[in-house]
């Protein structure tokens, strides 16, 4: 199934039914008055997270959608039958926003939420809303009124607790296939991977993380060179970023040092809370090294980046605010069992973090609403007292 991760579509929410103007006439019942019912509502349009959509290409093909009409009141004190709501499926990570003003109508991050992005119109009021002691036989009513329509973009951003970032043929794909259960397209020419891959890390039967592969990017990616970099935005929603780095290539005219901060200066034209994310050095193929040359290439292509020294932590091996390199060969697997330990070691820290900060943000919460209420509370207390 083709990829596709923006989309542009239009909702019709349903328009109220109208209400009627009506009056009882049965047989020995004079003066029946007025029995006019109101109209039904229309229905609304609702987004709806399903893990079990990967792709907006639905919408590229169908692009409007209108949800069902209310109908009109009738006598008898009869209501009006309200429109049926529609809802869309969506993949989680879909962000929705109103094409015309910008506005965030909805951000999709979890699993079977559910969010109105188009409300039905209300029903209008039948005449008997209108009788009164001086009015006892109203003609008035009131129509239905028109339900939202909207043009709404879709943009498809990939739920990931890891992002792979690197040149074309850098090693992405081998290092997900490698980790994961994933398996991207894998061949020896630059753009392979065509759009973003998931590969799920199980270090074991409670801990796991996610890990985004997206196309590689070239220099001069942000003027459109390349694939561009609108596969970028899939990995604003990552909390750590590899940066990968093919040291040996075949080429003997690719300089590693110069693609590695071309990379970086692509990310920081993009966005500069992508460029701020914490990012790790993955120096990948030093399988293709003589193994006594390894540690040389290594140092010199640090020394050469202006890549900042390690400082050790006691409790992970590693400072946790700092960044990391790693020597790996996706291939071999060798050194990749090591970086998803770290890796998972960093997130462990991150989660508990933002548990803490979550359970915090409750308790001040819940102090606010305490206070809210005490004040009422002390005054009826005093009340009683007196």
């Amino acid at each position: 199934m083709k990829f596709i991760d923006e989309a542009r579509i239009e909702v019709f929410a349903g328009r109220g039914g109208n209400g009627v103007a009506s009056f009882r006439r049965e047989k020995f019942v004079p003066f029946g008055g007025p029995d006019g019912g109101d109209g039904g509502k229309g229905g609304s349009v609702y987004a709806v997270a399903d893990e079990n959509v990967n792709t907006l290409v639905e919408f590229r093909f169908v692009k409007k959608y209108l949800a069902e009409h209310g109908e009109r009141g009738r006598g008898a004190d009869c209501y009006g039958k309200g429109g049926d709501d529609i809802e869309l499926k969506m993949p989680v990570g879909t962000v929705i926003t109103d094409h015309d003003t910008g506005e965030l109508v909805a951000d999709l991050t979890h699993h079977g939420q559910r969010i109105m992005i188009a409300r039905g119109g209300k029903g209008g009021l039948g005449n008997i809303h209108f009788k009164s002691s001086t009015n006892r036989a109203p003609r008035q009513c009131t129509p239905g009124e028109q339900g939202e329509q909207r043009t709404l973009k879709l943009e498809l951003k990939v739920l990931a607790d890891v992002g792979l970032l690197g040149m074309p043929n850098a090693g992405k794909s081998t290092f997900i296939r490698a980790v994961s259960a994933a398996r991207p397209k894998v061949a020896d020419y630059p753009f392979t991977t065509l759009h973003p891959n998931l590969g799920v890390v199980r270090m074991d039967d409670t801990r796991s993380f996610v890990i985004a592969d997206i196309p590689g990017l070239i220099e001069g990616a942000a003027e459109g060179a390349g694939l561009g970099h609108r596969f970028l935005k899939h990995l604003q929603r990552t909390g750590l970023l590899l940066h990968v780095v093919d040291v040996a290539p075949f080429d003997p005219n690719v300089d590693p040092v110069r693609e590695a901060r071309a990379i970086v200066e692509e990310l920081k034209k993009y966005d500069d809370e992508l460029h701020g994310k914490p990012r790790w050095l993955v120096l990948n193929k030093v399988d293709m090294l003589p193994p006594d040359e390894r540690e040389l290439t290594v140092s010199a292509f640090l020394k050469a980046y202006g890549w900042p020294e390690q400082q050790p932590d006691d409790r992970f091996g590693f400072d946790l605010t700092a960044p990391r390199v790693f020597s790996i060969s996706a291939l071999n697997h060798e050194g990749t069992r090591e970086l998803t330990f770290a890796i998972m070691s960093y997130l462990d820290v991150v989660r508990a973090e933002q548990r803490k900060q979550a359970d915090e943000a409750q308790k001040q919460a819940a102090a606010a609403r305490q206070t809210m209420i005490t004040p009422d509370a002390a005054m009826h207390q005093d009340t009683t007292e007196e």
